[in-house]
């Protein structure tokens, strides 16, 4: 547990640092609200133990894990927006607490830190802007094209989460300077945790208690989204074993990789066992 808190330590430094040099000062207190309010950093995380497990230095990998968790809270500022959602990891979300104005403007403010960290590297670049691509894409599939069936729904979790996931793992093969085929795997690997992610966090929305998940319980059905409990009309055990096989998946794909470093290896397959048990 030390190891992972070492890393999550330099992580959350780095994030106060960079939320420290926001000006103005206005702007700097509405995305340190976003940001410093708490998260479980699950895409920083990956990222670096990603560029440790394949025998990098975990320091090259901290602006780039910062950078992808900047962008993670900046789709947030906009989904609580457009959900209505008033609360966010227990405290006021953005625009409950600012306004909707200042809320947009902090995500505009948490993006432009975050390629400000990425600007270093063009493959750094490239991959975050990709990512991007499918997130908004994920945005406009949910609100304007719901899926109906499962293989729909899919699709809308590989973008709207997976994307990000994908994102956080191959920026920290970029920081260990892998070649294209790890690149590609890692991403792969993590692609498949963050849909997993997002299966069980519908499953949790559908059964969770307020105080446990740290958010409102039942808004995926509130505001007709499309959960995967309500697009399937699975059990929850049905649902926690389809989130499982593509836990499996992503642990298929890391087993591919050539990492020298098995204590960061053991960890990656921890979590991608974690996000399917996990209760927040």
């Amino acid at each position: 547990m030390e190891y992972l808190e070492a890393r999550r330590d330099r992580v959350e430094s780095r994030l106060q640092a960079v939320i420290d040099d926001v000006e103005p000062d206005e702007l700097a207190d509405q995305v340190g609200h976003v940001v410093l309010s708490g998260g479980k950093r699950v895409r920083p995380t990956v990222a670096v133990l990603v560029c440790e497990a394949l025998g990098g230095d975990p320091a090259d990998a901290v602006d780039f894990a910062v950078g992808i968790e900047l962008v993670h809270n900046a789709s947030l500022v906009i989904d609580d927006i457009i959900d209505e959602s008033e609360v966010r990891r227990g405290t006021p979300a953005a625009w409950a607490a600012y306004g909707h104005g200042p809320a947009i403007i902090a995500s505009d403010g948490l993006l432009g830190e975050a390629f400000a960290l990425f600007s270093s590297d063009e493959r750094a670049m490239q991959t975050v802007s990709e990512a991007m691509v499918e997130l908004g894409e994920g945005e406009a599939m949910e609100l304007v094209a719901q899926p109906t069936n499962e293989t729909e729904y899919m699709e809308l979790a590989r973008r709207k989460t997976g994307a990000l996931f994908r994102a956080a793992a191959e920026l920290g093969a970029i920081a260990a300077d892998a070649d294209a085929y790890t690149v590609e795997a890692m991403g792969e690997y993590a692609q498949r945790v963050g849909v997993a992610f997002q299966m069980r966090d519908d499953v949790l929305d559908d059964v969770a208690d307020e105080e446990t998940l740290g958010k409102p319980t039942g808004h995926d059905a509130e505001m007709e989204r499309p959960s995967f409990v309500e697009v399937t009309d699975l059990t929850t055990e049905e649902a926690n074993a389809k989130a499982r096989a593509e836990s499996d998946a992503a642990l298929e794909a890391l087993d591919t990789v050539d990492a020298p470093n098995s204590q960061s290896v053991e960890y990656l397959r921890e979590l991608a066992e974690f996000v399917v048990v996990r209760e927040r």
